[in-house]
This record gives structure tokens, C-alpha cells and sequence, in this order.
């Protein structure tokens, strides 16, 4: 096996990735990207069908390259697959596909990055683009094995036609779930959805107007003003959950965020079905039976099919030799750029934990990353 040496290494094809590489195409930097599955953001082929982006196009597009004019204002997953690919071509980036990395270690002269195919590449820097949605995480209950009904992770759910007239448990009210729940609520399934701890719900619009952008200006008010009439906005438009089941937290979104890990909520009409009795909530699941759930408030209910939507993992220590020091309490990289003895590491798509989405969190540590090389 001989080993390839270079000056930069991209690991992964999904947003992360091209977002550096367009940023390098436009520095004349070289690099080599390299891609375990076989197509240009994997993930996003795969996503549920309804899923639209959350963010708004003109905070959620990669460096130098906007959205196209006639998108609508909430990106839908595939029009986001087309512009990937496009983008992919505009910057001339050409992934090496079917190339996963098993194995990522420092040596005396760089970073060596060995994949399954038996390929090596020693690498001045490399930059990771793996993402925190990288391994589903999917816990597991006492009686689990003795359930009879079909039990799926979310990453697997496309639509609502497999299920018809099925008894569905969602469990997990982040983004994912509670838009499966109102998806195959939409479509007339009889839908429980399990929750577990205090959730921050918002309006994705108000009177027609982008959450998001109404957000950005009450921030620019002093004296915690913009945030007091955010929360009296989600007051008056989401209003008390609580007696419905669903546990709400008290603090403000970007504390929940910051303090949590959790994502608020970005609500889509789950509310509004949970007030029509269309999506019954339940408390956190206890055991399985054969034919259904035990939970925690020690109700039994049947059901012939568990949809998990219960997040992912970055498990970056999968393939990272040593990630002692460098990893933060959500067990992600702590910063874009690596210091010290991971200095030339870099970790983009990582961060979840900011308001205004991924994708511009993506936008601006790519930025800080290509300055950086």
C-alpha cells in the first residue's frame, strides 16, 4: 500500500466538506476530498421526503454561491440535493467516493489517514466534515426483544405510506419527531408521540413573516428586551402545552441551547394537532411488551410500529486515534480549529449548538478554517 502525500484532506461530501472546498477553490488552495458512500451529501438523498429547511434560503446557502432566485423562501430537501450537486460542480470539486476512513493518527511528519480500500494519504491538514448526524443513536428498552410491531430509527422513515392504518409511537419531540408525528398524522395515522424531557417550542412564522429573521432583530435590542417579547410571542402563538402532556422548558431558547444541547423546536403545525387530539403524548417509555409500550406513568398502550427519533452521534473517536482533551461535553470537537497536539485538525459541521441552523454555522467555520490554512 503507498501512501499519498498532501497539503489538505477534506473528509466528507456533505455540506461541511463542499463548504471548505468552494471556500478553497476560491484561495487556489488544493485538496483532496474523500467521501465513504457513493454520491455528493448522502444524508440529504436519504432525509424524509416532506423535509423542508428550517432556515431561511438567505441564511442557509455555502460561501459564494446563493441560492437560486426562484427557490422559495424554506429550501425542500431535494431543490437542497440539486443545489449540492451544482455546487459541487461550479467549484470543480471532484470527491473520491466509496472511501471510508477508518483510521486518522498523528505521526512525526503529518496526519495519516488510512480507509478500507487500503488507500494511505499523509496529510499536512485534514479537514473533518463528518457531522454530528453521522451514527444513529438508537437506545434500547427492557422487553424491547419481545415486541412484535416493527422498530425503526428516523433515518429511516421517508413517508407516512408504509404505516397506514398502524398504531405509531414516535419517541422524541426534537425537529425530526415531531415532524414525522405530523406527517403521519396528516396522513391519518393514529399517532402517539413519547416525551421525555422539557422541549422549546417556536413559530416557525408569524403573520407570514420567517421566525428567524423577527429573532435577529430582537437581538439587536438592549437589556434582554428582544428576548422578553420572543418569549411573549411563543406565549401567545404556542401557548400552555403543558396540560396536553407536553413538557415545556422555562428558559430561553439560546440558554435551552447553550446550556442543553437542544435544538428549539421549529413547530410546523404539531402543535395545533396536538390541540385537536390528532397526536396523543405520552411520557418517556419504560419497558416493552409484545404488543406495545409500558411507560413511565405506568400506562400500557399497544402499538404496531416505534419510530425513533432519538438524534445521532459524531462518534468522531470511531477513526480519531487520541481525542483525549478534545472533544466538549456533547462528545464534539470543542472548536473549528485544532490547537496544540491537534493542530492541524479541523472540525466543520459540528457545532449544532447556535441558533440560526447548522448550515450557517457551516458557513461561517468554514470561513475561519480556510483563513486559517
Amino acid at each position: 500500500m503507498s501512501t499519498q502525500k498532501l497539503k489538505n484532506l477534506i473528509i466528507g461530501a456533505g455540506p461541511a466538506g463542499l463548504a471548505v472546498a468552494g471556500r478553497m477553490r476560491k484561495q487556489n488552495l488544493d485538496f483532496v476530498m474523500l467521501e465513504q458512500t457513493d454520491k455528493i451529501a448522502w444524508s440529504w438523498h436519504n432525509h424524509y421526503d416532506r423535509l423542508l429547511l428550517h432556515t431561511v434560503k438567505q441564511l442557509s446557502h455555502l460561501p459564494h454561491l446563493p441560492f437560486p432566485e426562484d427557490y422559495p423562501t424554506y429550501v425542500s430537501r431535494e431543490q437542497l440535493v440539486t443545489y449540492l450537486e451544482n455546487y459541487a460542480k461550479h467549484f470543480d470539486i471532484k470527491p473520491q467516493f466509496n472511501q471510508s476512513v477508518f483510521s486518522i493518527k498523528k505521526t512525526s511528519e503529518a496526519w495519516e489517514v488510512n480507509t478500507k480500500s487500503n488507500e494511505s494519504y499523509l496529510a499536512e491538514n485534514v479537514i473533518i466534515a463528518t457531522g454530528t448526524n453521522r451514527v444513529p443513536n438508537a437506545p434500547t428498552w427492557k422487553g424491547q426483544d419481545d415486541f412484535k410491531g416493527n422498530i425503526i430509527h428516523s433515518r429511516n422513515y421517508k413517508n407516512a405510506q408504509p404505516f397506514k392504518n398502524q398504531k405509531v409511537l414516535v419517541v422524541g419531540m426534537g425537529n425530526t419527531g415531531a415532524e414525522i408525528a405530523l406527517d403521519l398524522s396528516e396522513h391519518n395515522n393514529d399517532v402517539t408521540i413519547s416525551v421525555r424531557s422539557p422541549i422549546t417550542l417556536v413559530p416557525r412564522d408569524v403573520n407570514g413573516r420567517p421566525v428567524q429573521l423577527t429573532a435577529k432583530k430582537l437581538a439587536k435590542i438592549p437589556f434582554g428586551i428582544g428576548d422578553w417579547l420572543g418569549t411573549q410571542i411563543r406565549k401567545v402563538i404556542i401557548g400552555d402545552l403543558t396540560k396536553y402532556g407536553v413538557p415545556i422548558s422555562t428558559k430561553h431558547p439560546a440558554v435551552q441551547l447553550r446550556e442543553t444541547g437542544k435544538t428549539p423546536v421549529i413547530d410546523l403545525g404539531t402543535v395545533q394537532h396536538i390541540k385537536d387530539g390528532k397526536i396523543k403524548v405520552k411520557k418517556d417509555i419504560e419497558a416493552f411488551h409484545s404488543q406495545g409500550v409500558i411507560f413511565e406513568d405506568g400506562t400500557r398502550q399497544d402499538f404496531d410500529a416505534v419510530i425513533l427519533a432519538t438524534g445521532y452521534r459524531a462518534k468522531v473517536e470511531d477513526f480519531l486515534e487520541n481525542v483525549n482533551g478534545l472533544l466538549d461535553k456533547y462528545e464534539v470537537p470543542k472548536q473549528a480549529v485544532g490547537e496544540g497536539e491537534f493542530k492541524g485538525l479541523y472540525f466543520v459541521g459540528f457545532d449544532n449548538y447556535k441558533l440560526g441552523g447548522i448550515l450557517g454555522t457551516i458557513f461561517t467555520d468554514s470561513e475561519v478554517i480556510v483563513n486559517t490554512l
